[in-house]
């Protein structure tokens, strides 16, 4: 089953006065159920636009982009697709909104009206899936870069999403940040089931997943295993 499926995607940034940016263009891509999927490509190639694709943050100009078959330009499933689709950001300090990690974590399933009780148990749940149950009670800004990045992604997973969607995650990390990312990606795939889009630079993460989709321009360009994209060295 496909978790998400863009059908022949086009999307235009619009300046006004200037002409239209196609920064997709004719796009397909199906990302099947519990999958691990790593998206490359080079800065401007459309990544991070199609990452916002995903959850409805953009809408596509031309074609569908679906999401377990539900149209994200149909304004009747934007909740749906949300709560579906969780997404995280490059730098957490934008993603970060309350001085306790635990507040912080709480925030999202608040706004989708979950019962206190409820949004107690899922910050456990969340906190403790990223491995950062002692620091509930701590301050986000005295946190390391992972560290805050791995609070952004429980704050997510508090909203209990079946997709994450993370783009860049660990652009702005050292390299003790980027392993804890990483080894806290790779458990919510392998223990969890859940569905992980990851969108990166570095060879070393795409290495890791299930499937390596790389785009040029706006298309996709090769589309494999690890070891099949990466044995064609040009």
């Amino acid at each position: 089953m496909d978790m998400l499926r863009a059908e022949k995607i086009r999307f235009d940034y619009e300046y006004e006065g200037e002409p239209a940016v196609t920064v997709l263009n004719g796009l397909d891509l199906a990302v099947e159920k519990g999958s691990f999927t790593v998206i490359l490509g080079h800065n401007g190639c459309g990544k991070s636009t199609l990452a916002k694709l995903f959850n409805a943050i953009r809408l596509p100009t031309g074609g569908r982009m679906l999401v377990r078959d539900l149209d994200t330009a149909d304004e009747n499933n934007t909740l749906t697709v949300r709560r579906t689709v969780g997404l995280v950001l490059q730098d957490p300090d934008n993603q970060l909104v309350s001085t306790i990690v635990e507040e912080d974590v709480a925030f999202g399933p608040e706004n989708l009206g979950v019962p206190p009780e409820e949004i107690a148990r899922r910050v456990t749940d969340a906190l403790a899936a990223v491995g950062m149950e002692e620091y509930r009670h701590h301050a986000p800004h005295k946190l390391s870069g992972g560290q805050k990045q791995r609070i952004a992604i429980a704050g997510i997973l508090a909203m209990q999403p079946e997709c994450i969607v993370l783009d860049e995650p660990t652009a702005m990390l050292d390299p003790q940040g980027r392993r804890e990312v990483m080894e806290t990606i790779r458990r919510l795939n392998r223990e969890q089931g859940m569905t992980v889009v990851l969108i990166t630079h570095y060879m070393d993460e795409a290495a890791q997943a299930d499937r390596v989709v790389v785009m040029d321009e706006g298309r996709i360009l090769r589309d494999g295993t690890p070891r099949e994209i990466f044995a064609q060295v040009e």
